[in-house]
């Protein structure tokens, strides 16, 4: 996938059985109304997430976290069948993969549908294979009849807990008789992996799995999902000791990115389990639990946030959110990873574009054709997402977003 071309900063999974057509919309409504609760003021959040900057800056994020959260909460949304969705009758998972199905359909028709798009299945493990099948089977056909055979918006099928080449292969094989059978046109419908297990890193060799995973699926692998739970789980690690920053999960994010990134899969990260959930609810609570519900929402923003910016630092631009309202701690990083550096890094790329292309030095920072290619980098992500405006870069660099993609191919 090109820099230039958009790609999204989160996805949202949640249960088929729950989905309707306008879910996206009310998931936003939640989280702006938790936003106004416990953080009606730019101080207040910054406060809240223990962010540092001018007040220009720290306004600037919060108006555009709010503004995002009125205009656009969701960008991807997992319409799920596995983890959760759970383990259910043949005849409940044939009803919610056509009401499902449906509400997409009626999404489509009606605009409502999130710009990002598709839905998860059980695994291609012989255990779950045939259940997998006949939900991927329902559902697409369901859609694709209401829909005319066409989709608005890029759309993936989810393949969770993958371990095997073959899996992905049996799954790209389905696709293509679906997209056939609906004239579609070859590759319309991507995969998404899910790197879960030990052995979609590794096979029994001891030689990297990865390559030949996303190989397997004939030009559909659009993205690779670290699932972090799954992955410390199979290791024997304990729940206590769970995380995103786990050195285990490290080491396999890292094979993901030098193996994946150079072709151009998107790198997704993991979740953050801590849920922002005031703990107290109705019209009578007492001040102290308010303060409660105010410290326990305030934390978990902050540890989402810090996730969410770790990631991003890690090369894993995109990464999961589980409730409404995490959407705010979630456009609060993006927001902040581009525009708290915009100022800074604008000025190193213009000195270097500047001076032809030739090695220079902007205040401490040193660079050359390959930092410049990261600052690069920078802009384009943050053009791409939606954070930064072409207006804006253009003036604080000089250069339009197609010089940017020609200097990232060619930084000299």
């Amino acid at each position: 996938m090109s820099l230039a071309q958009r790609s999204p900063v989160h996805v949202v999974y949640g249960g088929a059985h729950l989905f309707k057509h306008d879910t996206p919309q009310k998931l936003g409504q939640i989280a702006l109304a938790t936003l106004e609760t416990y953080a009606p003021t730019p101080d207040d959040f910054a406060k809240a997430l223990e962010i540092s900057g001018n007040d220009d800056l720290l306004s600037l994020v919060y108006e555009r976290t709010r503004s995002k959260l009125e205009t656009q909460p969701v960008e991807d949304f997992r319409i799920d069948f596995e983890d959760g969705y759970g383990i259910r009758s043949d005849d409940q998972e044939d009803e919610h993969a056509e009401s499902a199905a449906n509400e997409l359909a009626r999404a489509f028709a009606h605009g409502t549908n999130t710009p990002f798009t598709g839905f998860r299945i059980k695994s291609y493990s012989e255990a779950t294979r045939r259940r997998a099948t006949r939900t991927l089977n329902i559902f697409l056909t369901k859609m694709l009849d209401q829909t005319d055979g066409k989709l608005n918006a890029p759309f993936a099928v989810t393949l969770p807990k993958v371990g095997d080449p073959s899996e992905v292969a049996i799954l790209a094989n389905e696709l293509s008789k679906i997209e056939s059978d609906h004239s579609l046109a070859d590759n319309t419908i991507s995969i998404e992996l899910m790197i879960e297990t030990p052995a979609a890193i590794f096979d029994n060799e001891g030689k990297v799995r990865l390559t030949r995973i996303v190989d397997a699926s004939d030009g559909r692998c659009s993205s690779a999902h670290f699932g972090a739970y799954d992955y410390t789980a199979a290791l024997g690690i304990s729940a206590k000791h769970q995380s995103l920053r786990h050195p285990a999960c490290e080491f396999a994010k890292n094979i993901m990115l030098a193996t994946l990134a150079p072709l151009s899969v998107r790198l997704v990260d993991s979740v953050t389990t801590e849920i922002p959930a005031p703990p107290h609810r109705g019209s009578d609570i007492t001040a102290e639990q308010q303060s409660e519900n105010c410290q326990v929402v305030h934390h978990a923003w902050k540890t989402h946030f810090d996730n969410i910016l770790y990631s991003m630092s890690n090369g894993f631009y995109q990464s999961w959110d589980l409730h409404p309202n995490q959407l705010v701690a979630r456009f609060a990083a993006v927001n902040y990873f581009y525009l708290s550096e915009f100022t800074e890094q604008a000025k190193r790329l213009k000195n270097y574009a500047e001076n032809a292309a030739q090695a220079t030095l902007t205040g401490t920072a040193f660079d050359d054709a390959a930092s410049a290619r990261g600052v690069v980098n920078f802009f384009l992500r943050g053009l791409n997402c939606g954070a930064l405006s072409e207006e804006d870069v253009e003036g604080a660099t000089g250069l339009k977003t197609h010089q940017l993609v020609a200097f990232f191919v060619n930084p000299k």
